[in-house]
């Protein structure tokens, strides 16, 4: 439902722009128009509140991806447009934090449709590291305590039971500096009998498997006391 749904349009092309707004509008939604990159991130970094951004790539002044980066830093997820249309432009964006990706041209009800299903899967206008009942999100990761599933800018990452536990108590309280006696415990681990190495050893494994996401310096190692998850996502 995009009732009540806050959206920024990023779009150079005037006629999209007022399209796109329009049909928003008409299905309940409050919508912003830019028209550069520039302006999108003017409007990001202004404090609106937004739920959704709708981008093109290829935008006068910033990028189209600046503008994703920048919704993804706020907690909010992205629809991108374009007429990029090859496979690795797909996992670029995939990677650098977009929800989801439409080609030129498309059609507006299935536009629509896709905007639905981002905003059931999130929470609108979140900061990072805040959560919804059964959902835990920290920049482009997403955590989905009740499907036990872990997304890491729409892409599934496959976490061994000991691993999710993990990442989940992390991911519950990110500012916090968790020792490897806590997350033994959190992970259903002896706590008393935990040797220092083997929630190292898992922290590694997880760190292995977000390679090639852009976001394996997630965990931080605090020497002497255990790990934490990154300021400043």
């Amino acid at each position: 439902m995009l009732a009540g749904a806050r959206i920024l349009v990023v779009e150079d092309d005037a006629a999209i722009n007022r399209v796109v707004c329009s049909y928003a509008e008409k299905r309940g939604a409050a919508s912003t128009a830019a028209f550069s990159g520039t302006e999108g991130l003017m409007h990001l970094e202004g404090g609106a509140p937004f739920n959704l951004v709708i981008t093109d790539l290829m935008l006068p002044g910033e990028s189209g991806e600046a503008v994703v980066s920048a919704a993804r830093a706020g907690g909010v997820p992205v629809i991108v447009l374009s007429a990029r249309t090859t496979v690795a432009d797909r996992v670029g964006l995939l990677r650098l934090g977009a929800d989801d990706y439409l080609t030129k041209p498309f059609d507006l009800e299935e536009l629509a449709a896709r905007c639905e299903a981002v905003l059931r899967r999130v929470t609108p206008v979140t900061a990072p590291g805040s959560s919804v009942p059964g959902m835990l999100r920290f920049g482009v990761w997403e955590l989905d305590e009740d499907a036990r599933s872990f997304v890491v800018a729409g892409v599934p990452v496959r976490l061994t039971r000991t691993e999710y536990e993990i990442v989940r108590a992390l991911m519950a309280a990110p500012r916090q500096v968790h020792t490897k006696r806590a997350l033994s415990a959190a992970a259903g681990g002896d706590a008393a009998a935990l040797e220092d190495k083997t929630v190292a050893t898992h922290i590694g494994n997880i760190r292995a498997k977000l390679r090639g996401t852009g976001t394996e310096d997630y965990v931080e190692t605090v020497w002497g006391v255990g790990f934490k998850l990154r300021d400043g996502v």
